[in-house]
């Protein structure tokens, strides 16, 4: 296989330095084989896949996140909106492990759990799709999918083990515009690279898919595409953090929206019950003089 000549700083981290999960059922660093079809059903019980309570990390003097309090459940899209600088990278960077909390707890599945590095993240079933994907425009499809984590047979690569396992997990996500899993990367268009990007992280038994501006300079079609992927990760029982700084797109695929403002979670509410105005008055000013029902706090409490 051709090395990447554009690794990421985060696939780095991740290969590079191990880590630990604590929790009551945790199996270590040991890797899962990859899932072709995904999740789970999703939980009837009603308990947070992810839940953060009163988390707060700070770089130096500056105050990033404070007292944040998030509940993800599977089968469900969680949008995560904010201005610039509210703390919606720092959040899922916390959660994906690259910032480790300064203060509060993180619940995995009703379990404390101590998130340290990337691998810990990944082992307990959290993938993260980055803005800019970390992809290798230089390798295909196949070979992206599995960068890092190749299937072995005695001393070789398992070649097509690998091929058919993309394969499959494309087609289970409906993605039907690629025409073979040995197409290069660079010969992709914005929402084809967004749907490798996806399909690489739900493979490896994952439960909860973090999407980080995943309609970004994405035109009209792509971004119909990328929207619908996410609808079918929710309804195959994965829980899905939705980044966007577009509205409309947000109100597309949200259950529910959790809004940030200067560092503090300020309301999460179903969609349902929210129009834009409101959201734009929540993520402006931190607060809103309508009548919204859920979870809501006064600026600054």
């Amino acid at each position: 296989m051709r090395l990447c000549g554009s690794l990421k700083f985060e696939d780095q981290l991740e290969q590079t330095h191990g880590g630990t999960v604590t929790s009551s059922d945790s199996t270590g660093q040991v890797e899962a084989e990859p899932d072709p079809t995904g999740g789970g059903e999703p939980d009837p019980s009603g308990e947070p896949l992810l839940e953060l309570r009163k988390l707060s990390k700070h770089f130096g003097p500056v105050q990033a996140l404070t007292d944040i309090d998030l509940k993800v459940y599977s089968g469900r899209v969680t949008a995560l909106v904010g201005d610039n600088g509210a703390g919606k990278s720092v959040t899922l960077k916390t959660i994906a492990g690259i910032h480790p909390p300064d203060g509060g707890q993180i619940y995995w599945e009703g379990q404390p759990v101590h998130i340290r590095t990337p691998r810990d993240s990944a082992s307990l079933g959290i993938e993260t799709v980055y803005q800019d994907l970390a992809l290798c425009n230089n390798l295909d499809i196949v070979q992206n999918m599995f960068l890092g984590r190749e299937r072995t047979r005695r001393v070789l690569m398992d070649e097509n083990a690998m091929e058919t396992a993309a394969g499959q997990t494309l087609s289970s996500l409906s993605v039907t515009t690629v025409q073979s899993v040995r197409q290069v990367v660079a010969s992709l268009s914005g929402g084809q690279r967004q749907a490798v990007a996806v399909a690489k992280a739900v493979m490896w038994n994952s439960k909860l898919v973090i999407m980080d501006e995943p309609t970004a300079a994405l035109g009209v079609a792509q971004t119909a595409m990328v929207l619908a992927l996410t609808r079918r990760l929710a309804e195959r029982g994965l829980g899905v953090i939705f980044v966007s700084h577009n509205f409309n797109d947000v109100f597309e695929v949200a259950d529910q929206i959790a809004v940030l403002y200067l560092g503090r979670l300020v309301a999460s509410i179903p969609a349902a019950h929210l129009d834009r105005q409101m959201v734009v008055d929540l993520v402006t000013t931190g607060t809103t003089t309508r009548d919204v029902p859920g979870q809501i706090r006064p600026n600054g409490a």
